[in-house]
């Protein structure tokens, strides 16, 4: 989770800014829906996160583990 993927963010700096998003989506408190497999997952936190637009593996893997996405 300390790995720094961009200028000083770390894996775990990407997860804190994007847990308050995922969380109102996956809730249903949003206007988006839920995301029901793990490329879905991955495109949206890619085009959400801040500054960096690659995928990060482990701040996938942490989302879909959260939310029980499996594929």
């Amino acid at each position: 989770m300390n790995r720094e993927i961009w200028e000083g963010w770390t894996v775990q700096d990407f997860i804190d800014e994007l847990t308050l998003q995922l969380d109102m989506i996956m809730s249903g408190q949003s206007r988006r829906k839920p995301l029901r497999s793990r490329a879905e997952l991955e495109k949206r936190r890619k085009d959400n996160q801040p500054y960096y637009k690659k995928t990060i593996p482990e701040v996938v893997s942490r989302f879909a583990g959260c939310y029980g996405i499996k594929e």
